[in-house]
């Protein structure tokens, strides 16, 4: 019992500043929107048109939830609980995969195991870790649900569903640690599966049946197959049915069985998918170390820029959304045109509020690399590359410009995934100057994110990974989800996601895109020339 104190002791330690910030983020997200709601939506009037017109368009539905009627805490429900179980989802992976095959990856597990905790009792404290972090985190939205005002009753049923929800993907993310060699590829599984149970809900929920008055909708059956689903099959505020909880903890608990006899079975350090076989010999494009730097973060780029692709699509194909919008929803229409700032037609808000989405995957892929230039220097190899005449200040800067290129093309990919979907549209050649604005729009803050997290990896390098996906995470959840569910302005403008360059009217101001490129240029010029003083610090 003691050794598995003391574990639990240093993965609270270890995540103390990740975890308060990601409770924190979601806690004051989830009082922000409220108020936004009370002050949008306090008239049941104006819920009652915005309901039916989500449930006649559907689409809407996909990125919200299941209307349960006009009831205020029904509404904010319906509005907020998607996206909170989506945050809380990755939180629970990535805290999963940070103290399980990370710490197999870099040898850290094999020295504990050889102590009387073993190889079971690590386990054992993550998965306590998580679970208690995810009861925080349901205690902190219900209270910040019963500070703003709505009914106590129902704000814990959402508490509650919140941290069901996050144990299920704890169980998930233990699952995917077993299945993968590598953290990389647990915490891309990871992501992939929360992302996958929040879209397999949404087309539960546009595919469910609505009632008469579109005030209800019935979730088809592939929302019962998501743990997000599940949480919103508690109908909150109205039913507040915790027995759909059941079914998540029933889950968790199935798989974290199938996760110990795993363990079991397997040795340290393999996995039950095993890895790739390498080549014989290298290519000539791994003669240079900016070739190895660019190698090593190919299979990251293609995971991002297929999405990015997608998504792009997505943005121009839903274009034909926006006239039914513009005459049925003017409360949606506001709102999308208030997140930039209230002079974009229509079209202009709804393609620039998805390519937001993609500046958000593109700032991911460059904080991915400089998180990848981190772990070169833990694992040890990057001190080999440096023993050849590989200057550090050399070493990095290829790993800027290699920053630098995989935003070029993941923004790239997206704008081509929105010129393939702009043939859907009833007028095509309008949208391809404004999806090409919205691509390179994405650009400067996506420099600035790597700017920063390459200064944080020069100046604190075991630092490098909490805060990086830190950083990225929270400023993506107020600059371009808060306008969305009514985050005050104050903290709205402090996201550089906030500041891009996006079209309004005819014009496209780059004044906040200058700055950020000089920003995220002077980041990574003194990140470089930092790198020349300190020693490598290997080991997390």
């Amino acid at each position: 019992m003691s050794t598995l104190g003391t574990l639990l002791r240093q993965r609270l330690r270890r995540d103390r500043l990740q975890l308060i910030l990601w409770i924190i983020g979601i806690g004051v997200l989830a009082y922000g929107s409220i108020a936004a709601v009370l002050d949008t939506y306090g008239d049941e009037a104006e819920r009652t048109q915005i309901l039916q017109v989500a449930t006649a368009s559907r689409t809407i539905l996909v990125f919200r939830g299941t209307p349960n009627g006009t009831d205020l805490g029904a509404f904010s429900f319906f509005e907020l609980f998607a996206w909170l179980a989506l945050m809380g989802g990755l939180m629970s992976t990535f805290l999963v995969t940070r103290h399980t095959r990370a710490e197999e990856e870099q040898g850290r597990a094999e020295l504990i195991a050889a102590t009387p905790a073993g190889r079971v009792k690590p386990t054992v404290a993550t998965l306590v870790h998580g679970v208690l972090a995810n009861l925080v985190l349901g205690l902190v939205v219900a209270l910040a649900l019963i500070g703003a005002g709505l009914d106590a009753e129902g704000s814990w049923v959402t508490g509650a569903a919140m941290a069901s929800v996050g144990i299920a993907f704890v169980a998930i993310g233990l699952f995917c640690a077993q299945l993968f060699r590598t953290s990389r590829g647990a915490n891309g599984a990871g992501v992939a599966v929360v992302v996958g149970a929040y879209l397999l809900r949404g087309i539960g929920d546009a595919a469910g049946t609505p009632s008469d008055d579109l005030l209800h909708v019935t979730p088809a059956w592939p929302s019962w197959l998501s743990p997000i689903g599940w949480g919103q099959a508690t109908g909150a505020y109205v039913e507040n049915d915790l027995w759909p909880l059941l079914l998540a903890l029933g889950v968790s608990a199935v798989l974290v069985v199938i996760v110990f006899a795993l363990q079991a079975v397997r040795d340290q350090g393999a996995s039950l998918l095993p890895g790739r076989k390498g080549r014989a010999s290298a290519s000539w494009a791994l003669s240079s170390s900016f070739g190895l730097a660019w190698r090593l973060n190919l299979s990251t780029l293609i995971a991002w820029a297929v999405g990015a692709a997608v998504a792009g699509l997505t943005a121009s194909s839903l274009s034909g959304l926006i006239d039914q919008l513009s005459g049925d929803a003017p409360q949606v229409v506001d709102t999308l045109q208030h997140a930039l700032g209230g002079g974009a037609t229509l079209e202009q808000a709804f393609i620039a509020m998805f390519f937001s989405i993609i500046g958000i995957l593109a700032a991911c892929c460059a904080v991915q690399v400089a998180i990848r230039a981190r772990q070169e220097e833990a694992h040890g190899t990057a001190e080999q590359v440096l023993a050849t005449p590989v200057p550090r200040m050399r070493w990095l800067l290829e790993y800027w410009l290699v920053g630098v290129l995989v935003i070029v093309v993941v923004l790239a990919a997206a704008w081509l995934g929105g010129l393939a979907g702009s043939g859907a549209s009833n007028t095509p050649s309008d949208l391809v100057p404004l999806i090409s604005q919205a691509a390179l729009a994405q650009l400067p803050v996506s420099l600035v994110f790597l700017g920063i997290t390459l200064l944080v990896f020069a100046l604190l390098p075991r630092w490098t990974i909490g805060l990086g996906w830190s950083i990225v995470g929270v400023a993506a959840i107020i600059g371009v989800f808060g306008p969305l569910l009514g985050a005050p302005d104050w903290m709205v403008d402090l996201s550089p996601f906030t500041h891009s360059p996006v079209p309004t009217g005819d014009d496209i101001d780059w004044s906040g895109g200058f700055w950020m490129i000089a920003v995220g240029l002077a980041a990574g010029a003194l990140a470089v020339v930092s790198m020349r003083r300190r020693e490598l610090a290997s080991g997390a």
